[in-house]
Parts: C-alpha cells; structure tokens; sequence
C-alpha cells in the first residue's frame, strides 16, 4: 500500500537522488524518520524489487508491516539462514556446555602459565570460542591470531602473543567443527553460519539494497554488501554519531561510502530545546550533523522526579540506579534482565572468598583485590570500577537480591538500561544516570575535552526522550538535588544487613552508615 507520507524537503532530496540509480548514503540524525524514508524511495519505484535489511530481528518484523511486497524485508543473519544456516538447525539452541566440557570436546587438557598469569584449560577453551566469534564478525578468509581477543589483566603483549600462539590451534579445531553440519562436538552460534554464507561470496537477488544502522555495520555483512555493487543500488541509511558497537567488531562504513551523500536533519521525536542539547553531543562527536526540533512538540529539558526510563553507561551505574529506585519503593525493571549483573555478583563472591572464578571477565584474577586494583588504577579496567564500588559498598548478597526483584518492563513504574540495550528505543520521560563522563570545561564554563565514544553514548542516551529530559549525569551543571554518585548506595528494600554496618567508598575515602529503618534504608 503506498504511503501518504508527505515528503520534507530533505526527505524529497533522498527520493529523487535515488531514482537516479547511483549509491546513497543517508546520515539521519535521531528520530528524523529513517525508515519513513526509506518507504518514500520503495513507493517512488514500483518496478524494482528491493531489500530492506535491519539490524535485528524486531526492527525487521515493524518494517515487514510497512514495506510493500516487492521489498523484502530481512536481516543479514536471515539470509545467512536461508542459504545455508539451515543445515544447520539441529545444532542450535540445547543445554548450556560447561567450559569443562567444551575444553575436553576440543582436546584442550593442559594450562598455560605466562610470566604470573595461569590460564586454566576451561579459560583457554573459553578464549578459542572467542576467537572463532570474532573470526566470523570479520572479513577475513582464515582464522588467525590477530583473532585472538585480548583478556582482562593479560594486555602485556608478551604474554598476549604466547597466549595467541596457543590458542589458535585449538580455535581451529573448534572453526572446523562449527562450519560443519555434520560436526557433533559445539553448538552453532548464529555467526557462526553467517560466515560460511559470506565465504561463499553471495550473490543477492535484488534491484537495490537499503541497509539500516550502517554505522554498526558487522564486516562479514560488509563485504557480502560490497559484493552486490555490480548489479545492485546500494543505500546506506544510519547515524555515524550513533556508533557504539565498535567492542563488537561493528564499524562504520558510511563515511567513506563512493555515492551521494546526504541528511536528514528534521527530528520528529522531540522539541528544539531537546535538539539544541543533542546538537552539543554531536559537535563534541565531531560530527558535520545538526538537528532541528520538531516544534509542535515541547520537550523540555528538566529535572524529572519520575521518569519512565533511567538510562546508565555501565552495567555498575545501572545496579546503582536500580537501588535508589528500589529505596523509593519504585517496582523495577531492567532492560535484557538482570543475568549479567548476577552473574557478576557470582564471580566477586567467588574473589572474595578465594576461589577464583570461571567469569569471562574476571577469571584471570585470583582474588578480590586484584579486581579493585586492576578497576581503580589499570586505564583497561576503568569500565570496571563502578561495579566494584558497588560490590564494595553493598556486597554481593544485596545486589542478587536486587536483581532477584526486578520486574517486567510492562509492570514496572520504571525502566533502567544501559544506552547499548536502549539503542533504537524511545520514552515520554528520561532520566540520564549518574555514571556518565561530562566533559571538561574550559574558563569560561564551555564544553572541551571528552572522549569521542563517551560523547556518542551521551548523544543517543538524551536523544531517547519525547516530552521530558533530565541530562543527570552527562553535564557538569550543579544539580538543584544532591548529586547521586556522591549519595550512599542503600541495599533493596528488605536485605537484612546489620544495622551500623560502615561501608568505605575507595575512589573517595568516605565512610558512611547504611542503616536500615523500617524496610527501607535511609
């Protein structure tokens, strides 16, 4: 059914550059209607058949209900699986292998010791089925060490480089048997038949492609995209200030991209006063992108007492947040669940009482200590830190207790996530949490020096919010409340902790008391 979008200027500029036939890229900024769009450039061919291809699984289902027929709506993963994922079908999915089990399937019985560091067999096991991942998500032809990731405490390329060399054997072994559909030994991962798909370099049957969050764009997919350059129109669609799955193995491939290169700058999502602070993220991304606010929508920037969502940059700062919500009686949830911080809280129990962990992220330190150093003054394990202050201050009990009553997003009063699991996702009101890096100042109170991939995350976290906006934590204005981060973290309602018990912040040296009255804390 064609649509009855009205066309923006920018939007007309998108339709007729396009029936042009050459490539196109489209920067569109947050919530400037990307994908009504896109359904504006199909409707304007009816005699082509297109793709439409989405980031995941759920934008491709909304899309499917908006697109006409003749354009296929699809992921990269989906295609994969209808060429050759599907040989595959009986390997997905089942229990859980113990890494004890994956090393003895790989043949993997010895440990490896480096200078002072040991790596178990279960955590070499581990490491090889990294390898292969971050194989797949590339472009490459053959697994090599370079595929190999670097661990926490074990950046030393020495010992990187011995640890590389062992590995790759076994994540060999391991790449023969996932790439086959016979094999019997690991369970195939969705990557997994994606790169055999893309070593057979595809050839897609369409008029024209439209990709969606180009910004993020896995490699492997990449190169089979590049691959359809000859037959088929290639429209890149995405927001390069929105970058942030880079730790994954993403990349951006829009800026360099040979075609016409053009915005969407008209937000439909929020007010000008909402644009104006989105467009000092994006001057601090270095991005050439200026939004305009929509103005018959009043967003307003304020401090927001409840907010639907509370957006955090680490998995700590957002335990954090669910803490203080929980301490004012809120029912929460938290976006993807609680599983990670669990499973966090696990391994630091297991530190603290000297018993080493099989954690992905921590097995490489015998105990507690090691952590803290490592979070507090090794620059690889700064995203560490808040998650460590919060287990210092609180202990592991009271935080898989709080996790044991997060509740469901469709019940709860409010929502806390992480920008990474908000990506894509919009609320009426948004608090930013305090966990966010403002950027320096210069004398006369502008914003200077921050971090590129810092100001990406604090563009799409404000750029979330329809009708209310409290920028919380990524500005260095005072607040007219007491700064959270320098509140004392109360345990969820009902944790029985003794009364009096002082806790010590040590980024701060502080001492407080966390006393319990009645069932909440004070």
């Amino acid at each position: 059914m064609p649509t009855t979008l009205t066309p923006t200027d920018e939007q007309q500029a998108a339709v007729t550059a396009f029936a042009t036939g050459r490539n196109l890229v489209l920067q569109a900024g947050a919530g400037t209607g990307k994908t009504s769009t896109l359904e504006l450039l199909a409707d304007s061919d009816r005699t082509r058949r297109g793709l439409y291809l989405a980031f995941n699984r759920a934008i491709k289902e909304a899309a499917a209900l908006r697109f006409p027929t003749r354009v296929k709506c699809s992921t990269g993963h989906g295609l994969a699986y209808a060429v050759v994922g599907h040989q595959y079908r009986h390997r997905f999915g089942g229990a859980r292998t113990p890494a004890w089990k994956t090393a003895d399937l790989l043949g993997l019985s010895h440990k490896l010791t480096v200078n002072d560091r040991v790596f178990e067999n279960t955590s070499l096991a581990y490491i090889a089925k990294q390898t292969v991942l971050r194989f797949c998500q590339s472009a490459d032809k053959d697994i090599d060490t370079k595929h190999v990731p670097l661990q926490r405490g074990a950046e030393d390329p020495a010992v990187h480089q011995v640890l590389a060399a062992t590995v790759l054997p076994y994540a060999q072994r391991a790449w023969s048997d996932v790439r086959d559909p016979a094999g019997s030994k690991l369970k195939v991962e969705h990557d997994h038949y994606l790169k055999v798909w893309q070593l057979t370099d595809p050839h897609i049957k369409a008029d024209y492609i439209l990709l969606d969050e180009a910004q993020d764009t896995n490699p492997a997919l990449e190169y089979v995209l590049n691959l359809q350059r000859d037959h088929a129109q290639i429209v890149l669609v995405g927001d390069s200030a929105q970058q942030i799955y880079t730790w994954r193995g993403a990349r951006d491939i829009m800026t360099d991209f040979d075609g016409t290169h053009l915005t969407l700058t008209q937000s439909f999502r929020f007010g000008p006063a909402l644009a104006a602070e989105a467009n000092r993220w994006l001057t601090l991304t270095r991005s050439p992108l200026r939004l305009t606010g929509h103005h018959a929508t009043p967003t307003r920037l304020e401090e927001v007492k409840n907010p639907d969502v509370v957006l955090c940059r680490t998995n700590g700062g957002a335990m954090a947040e669910v803490l203080h919500q929980m301490e004012s009686g809120r029912r929460v949830a938290m976006a993807g669940g609680g599983g990670t911080l669990r499973s966090l809280a696990s391994a630091a129990e297991d530190l603290k009482k000297g018993r080493g962990t099989r954690h992905p992220e921590l097995y490489l330190f015998r105990t507690w200590g090691e952590v803290q150093d490592y979070a507090e003054n090794d620059p690889a394990g700064a995203d560490l830190l808040p998650w460590v202050e919060l287990v210092d201050e609180l202990g592991t009990e009271a935080v898989m207790q709080a996790v044991d009553q997060l509740g469901s997003e469709t019940t709860a009063d409010v929502t806390v996530s992480t920008v990474h699991k908000a990506k894509g996702r919009e609320w009426p009101a948004v608090r930013i949490g305090e966990d966010f890096t403002p950027p320096e100042e210069d004398e006369l109170g502008r914003p200077g020096r921050i971090f590129r991939s810092e100001a990406r995350l604090a563009y799409v976290a404000v750029t979330r919010a329809r009708l209310q906006l409290d920028i919380g934590g990524s500005t260095n204005t005072p607040r007219v409340n007491q700064p959270r981060q320098n509140r004392p973290v109360s345990p969820p309602p009902g944790h029985k902790r003794t009364p009096g018990t002082a806790s010590t912040s040590r980024k701060t040296g502080e001492t407080w008391l966390i006393c319990m009255i009645g069932p909440q804390a004070s």
